[in-house]
């Protein structure tokens, strides 16, 4: 009867850690499903991806290499630029100002931009730039719409933004940018420099599978806050823990960046028309709520996303774009639909 009792026990004890065993792969089966497809999807993954809870690393991966002629490997602390994802930043340095009282939000333009002549210049909001709903296709041009009837996409917002930056401040727009990341301690991130390029990848443009290199940049001093900042997949997850865990903005005024006033669709977030706030999307029509942006150019794709509920955060930065724009973020698309379907949202 002792030894009956001694089998069933044994039996029960083992059944206990096969069903956590189980339970742990299921709990993990994103990782298993990322890294098969990082290594055989099509067009070839190249770049370096971080899944974080709570601040800290879930998963992470660099695949591919910083410069296709040389052949060196990435690393995880390699540095990408990362496009309009910078849109976000400089929103957050406009919003730093509204917080001082420096810049209105509802105010035309024409009062930090002084040296604007187009009669625009006098109903366009710092609002309107924010959200892109501003008609603005050149400063020498009529608006091509009535500004905040409609929403149009472009760096040209954010280039007259990060010049507010610099004439509220009486500084340039790398030393207020710099200042911030020093402060959150986000020590791989700066503003682009042909002078100052520390760990910075290579950046391709992919023909067919053919890697051709970014031989000049998009980037000017003048649209730095479009599209000019250069970081690390470590960095932008201290910048999520810090921007949406109210540790840089005051509540209401980051409840006025997710506040939208117009939406506008773009393939990577879905077909759906979706929110846009200042400098961030605001996704509500996936099965789950979820906010961040996409950055492309310059041989660049990057992707920072952020779950509220769970407080997660996908960032992936690639360094290379393909030249067919419907393969646009082709890797990231299906990394953030395994990281969807995947335990870490379902309700247990």
């Amino acid at each position: 009867m002792n030894s009956i009792f001694k089998i069933s026990s044994l039996l029960s004890i083992i059944l206990i850690f096969s069903s956590c065993n189980s339970f742990a792969q299921k709990e993990n089966n994103y990782s298993t499903k990322i890294d098969s497809l990082i290594q055989n999807t099509s067009p070839v993954f190249n770049g370096v991806i971080l899944i974080s809870k709570n601040g800290k690393k879930l998963y992470s991966k660099a695949k591919g290499v910083s410069n296709f002629e040389t052949k060196k490997p990435l690393k995880f602390d390699s540095q990408f630029e990362i496009m309009s994802n910078s849109k976000l930043i400089t929103a957050v340095l406009i919003l730093l100002e509204v917080e001082k009282g420096k810049v209105e939000l509802n105010a035309p333009i024409k009062k930090y931009l002084p040296e604007l002549t187009q009669t625009w210049a006098d109903s366009v909001t710092v609002h309107q730039l924010l959200n892109h709903t501003h008609g603005i296709i050149d400063l020498q041009k009529p608006l091509v719409f009535k500004s905040r009837t409609q929403f149009k996409y472009g760096d040209l917002s954010y280039t007259l933004l990060t010049k507010i930056i610099e004439n509220t401040t009486k500084k340039s727009y790398t030393e207020i940018a710099e200042t911030l990341f020093k402060k959150l301690k986000m020590t791989n991130t700066f503003c682009y420099s042909k002078d100052k390029i520390q760990n910075l990848v290579t950046g391709y443009f992919n023909s067919k599978g053919t890697f051709e290199k970014v031989q000049k940049t998009q980037i000017t001093p003048q649209n730095l806050g479009a599209d000019g900042v250069v970081s690390t997949v470590t960095d932008l997850a201290i910048w999520n823990n810090n921007l949406h865990k109210g540790k840089i903005l005051k509540p209401e005024t980051y409840q006025s960046m997710l506040r939208y006033t117009i939406t506008a669709q773009h393939n990577f977030f879905g077909k759906e028309n979706e929110g846009y706030g200042y400098g961030i999307r605001i996704t509500e029509k996936e099965a789950v709520k979820y906010v961040g942006h996409t950055g492309l150019g310059d041989g660049f794709s990057s992707v920072n996303l952020y779950f509220p509920e769970s407080d997660i955060s996908l960032i992936v930065l690639e360094n290379q774009m393909n030249e067919d724009s419907e393969l646009f973020y082709a890797s990231e698309f299906k990394i953030k639909n395994i990281l969807l379907k995947s335990d870490l949202f379902i309700k247990k």
